[in-house]
């Protein structure tokens, strides 16, 4: 063996072992939060009708998935995707032990969201000032205290709070977001009684060096099970920017079905990390998630199929019919032919 190849044979085994104590710190179940109905749907052109969007979110839950994001009571006038949300959260089938919850973006919102008997809201304050006058029209420091009187309204109505931070690594209006920055949001919303926040990374830019200097940063303020990863997979970094997150012990994982999703205020962003993909790629490190596969990826065709373009989902495109049994396609992701 030769100097060159003993280095090449050394450079592997130490990136293996650099591997194994990573994936040992990744915990041992992972709660996916589907935002497929509400975030993938928002940026569709083509209406979705209430029926559609019913029967997607029962296809969803049919496949085990606990927590599905169903709708945004955002003034239609500026997403008209989501204006049906009263009748799509009257319409469906809650199954018990199923989270429904939706995006609310002020106290108005947040009355309406109240009669349609929900338990969980969501509130959505942006990582950068640029992103926050486009999205919300207002400062991000305006934009907390907004979120805060709803906040504060659901925790005394005895709801559940979920914070989404967009734009945590980068902005198409002012560019790298300086990790503090998000760390100071974060433990602001934490402040405010919010269970759980979640990084997002809205256009894609991220890689897992800047979501590694993200996470030691917001890890000062707040503990892994108060975070959820939330990557949009425009540059294609969506799943080793999700292990990266993961090795920091996070629990939670937002993905959106068939990998639907963009946004209306971020120009070339692409949609979310695909709940298809993102469930063959646990399988593969052996976490459970008590999704199946196959009923996930006929959910993912289902709205594919409707909006008639093709699923962004790798593992959707390539998985063929053959495979009826979900435990088939856990011995593939996993390499197991016993």
């Amino acid at each position: 063996m030769n100097n060159v190849t003993k280095t090449c044979v050394l450079n592997i085994l130490r990136s293996n072992n650099f591997l194994q104590r990573s994936l040992s710190t990744v915990a041992p179940e992972i709660r996916i939060y589907e935002v497929g109905p509400r975030d993938g749907l928002q940026n569709e052109s083509k209406f979705v009708p209430t029926d559609i969007k019913v029967e997607l979110i029962s296809k969803i839950v049919a496949a085990g998935i606990k927590n599905v994001e169903s709708a945004s009571f955002v003034s239609p006038k500026w997403v008209k995707q989501m204006s049906d949300s009263v009748d799509v959260m009257k319409n469906i089938q809650r199954v018990p032990g199923v989270n429904y919850p939706v995006l609310v973006p002020n106290l108005k919102g947040y009355e309406t969201a109240k009669q349609c008997n929900v338990e969980e809201i969501a509130i959505f304050p942006a990582g950068s000032e640029g992103f926050s006058q486009k999205n919300l029209n207002c400062s991000v420091e305006e934009g907390l205290k907004r979120f805060k009187q709803v906040a504060d309204e659901a925790v005394r109505d005895g709801l559940r709070v979920r914070g989404y931070i967009s734009c945590v690594v980068g902005c198409p209006y002012d560019g790298p977001i300086h990790p503090k920055n998000i760390a100071k949001i974060t433990e602001q919303l934490i402040a405010m009684g919010c269970y759980e926040v979640s990084l997002g990374d809205t256009i894609g830019v991220g890689t897992a060096g800047s979501v590694r200097r993200l996470l030691h940063e917001v890890l000062t303020v707040a503990k892994p099970e108060q975070l959820a990863l939330h990557f949009h997979d425009t540059y294609g970094q969506g799943l080793s920017n999700l292990l990266a997150g993961l090795e920091f012990g996070i629990k939670t994982v937002d993905s959106s079905i068939s990998g639907l999703g963009g946004c209306p205020y971020a120009r070339g962003a692409s949609g979310n990390l695909a709940t298809e993909d993102l469930v063959y790629f646990l399988y593969g490190l052996g976490v459970n998630t008590d999704v199946d596969l196959v009923k996930i990826i006929e959910a993912g065709r289902y709205i594919s199929n409707f909006l008639g373009k093709p699923t962004e989902s790798k593992v959707n495109r390539v998985i063929s019919d053959r495979f009826t049994n979900y435990r088939d396609i856990v011995k593939l992701a996993s390499c197991n032919c016993s």
